[in-house]
């Protein structure tokens, strides 16, 4: 078990040297730059604690502008896949209950994450294969403001893609876990 501050730490590490060395999203360089990224960790295993920790992060972005971004990190839990899926489903039907659907959406990243129909052994699963199961919060009017001076943002998932692949599984496993 990682203490908050080694497990955040971890996490920042992947972001820069993973998301934004390998260029999977050509925005977060600009976020991280502005230190415009909030971090919480839970160490719970309680579904319900989890959920409420979710809720205080969407709190935390309503009163705080200046966060575009956040990543809320499970270093205890959800480590099945399937178990994370869930979580991440509770967590969007959440914000459509609270009445953030357009405001905030969530992004999902795990370290065994499967894209569906994709084969586990895919270097494509490494776009989202992160440290640990984490919920990434975005600003909806944030992405699509980014997306304003992105010239074809459809490409990106392709060209992550075709990165992936082409440095192979053990690049990209390596790379990751080198973390």
């Amino acid at each position: 078990m990682s203490a908050p501050g080694q497990v955040i730490e971890r996490t920042k590490k992947w972001i820069i040297e993973v998301v934004i060395g390998c260029n999977f999203c050509p925005f977060a360089a600009k976020v991280v730059k502005q230190q415009a990224i909030y971090y919480q960790v839970e160490e719970s295993a309680d579904l319900k604690t989890c959920l409420d920790s979710f809720l205080s992060v969407v709190k935390r972005m309503d009163d705080d502008p200046t966060f575009e971004t956040s990543f809320l990190i499970f270093p205890n839990t959800f480590q099945k896949f399937d178990d994370y899926l869930d979580l991440v489903a509770i967590s969007e039907k959440l914000l459509k209950q609270k009445g953030y659907e357009g405001i905030y959406q969530v992004a999902s990243f795990h370290p065994l994450y499967l894209f569906e129909g994709s084969a586990e052994d895919d270097a494509a699963n490494y776009t989202n294969r992160s440290v640990y199961p984490m919920l990434h919060l975005l600003r909806e009017e944030s992405i699509d403001k980014a997306l304003e001076n992105y010239k074809d943002p459809e490409s990106i998932p392709e060209r992550n893609i075709q990165f992936t692949r082409e440095k192979g599984l053990a690049y990209m496993k390596t790379l990751r876990d080198s973390l």
